[in-house]
């Protein structure tokens, strides 16, 4: 039991040594599956790294970690050095940790209880070497359950979450319960992303409201927090993501690319806001 104990207490003093390396932690969360969430992860990610920023991208969707995928990352596999787990490089200004990369293959379902997840989560915060990053983005599943609960606790100093929703009113409701999850944990609210604003047809470029539209914008309004911006659903992203294409930094000029470049903006902003400059 002794042994344990001073286990513990040196995780716990290595988890807060590597949070120490990171200036901000963002976690984005959703109210139910489907909605994309792990899209705006992913491009939130790629962008601030493009922008020159250090970026650190977290997968704690344990059951169904999608993170590497979408990175053109799913062949890769994490090392051990005397540093720690070393996460995944995408490039000189991105690295990634997911439980996709640990030997479990694609088909393998992840059958866990509450405790080995929280254990996973502590381990990528703690034994990972992050080294010094600007931002670390945290991918979590749908809901409030153990993993962005777990996350929230680890990480008292996170700079806030992003909520991704779809306009369906059925979205909605479930994102208006990640909002308050936000509030009752204390976690500013930095914005809601409304994703599927609108499919763009790939023959006239028209937009047709697929989901409805606002329905994310008028949540922020009616909760008092800030809309970061709304993604229309577009095929080439979808393609993209599915090949691990890099979509953003690749078309920087389609309308998918330029409203998640403006979703990081507001976001940095909105750190700004609340008493914390952006990393520079």
């Amino acid at each position: 039991m002794a042994d344990q104990k001073e286990e513990r207490e040196a995780q716990d003093a290595r988890l807060k040594e590597r949070m120490a390396g990171i200036t901000h932690k963002i976690l984005v969360l959703s109210g139910k599956g489907g909605v994309g969430k792990t899209t705006v992860s992913v491009n939130i990610a790629l962008s601030l790294a493009d922008k020159g920023f250090k970026v650190g991208l977290m997968d704690t969707d344990l059951h169904g970690p999608n993170v590497a995928k979408m990175l053109g990352a799913d062949n890769a596999q994490l090392l051990s050095s005397d540093a720690g787990i070393e996460a995944f490089e995408v490039n000189k200004n991105l690295k990634v940790v997911s439980l996709s990369m640990a030997g479990h293959g694609p088909d393998t379902p992840v059958i866990w209880r509450g405790p080995l997840k929280i254990g996973v989560i502590k381990q990528f915060l703690a034994d990972v070497n992050w080294g010094s990053l600007d931002y670390l983005i945290i991918d979590s599943p749908p809901g409030t359950g153990d993993e962005p609960l777990t996350v929230a606790q680890l990480i008292p100093e996170l700079d806030g979450s992003i909520v991704v929703t779809t306009p369906q009113q059925v979205a909605i409701l479930d994102s208006r319960k990640s909002i308050n999850f936000s509030k009752q944990l204390k976690v500013p609210v930095l914005g809601v992303v409304e994703n599927m604003s609108g499919l763009l047809c790939p023959h006239c470029g028209k937009e047709i409201p697929l989901f409805g539209k606002d329905g994310g914008k008028q949540a922020a309004e009616e909760m008092e927090v800030p809309f970061l911006g709304a993604i229309p659903l577009d095929q080439a992203l979808m393609e993209a993501e599915d090949k691990g294409n890099h979509y953003i930094t690749e078309k920087p000029q389609s309308a998918s690319s330029t409203a998640l470049q403006a979703i990081v903006d507001n976001t940095l902003k909105n750190i700004e806001k609340n008493g914390v400059p952006a990393a520079e």
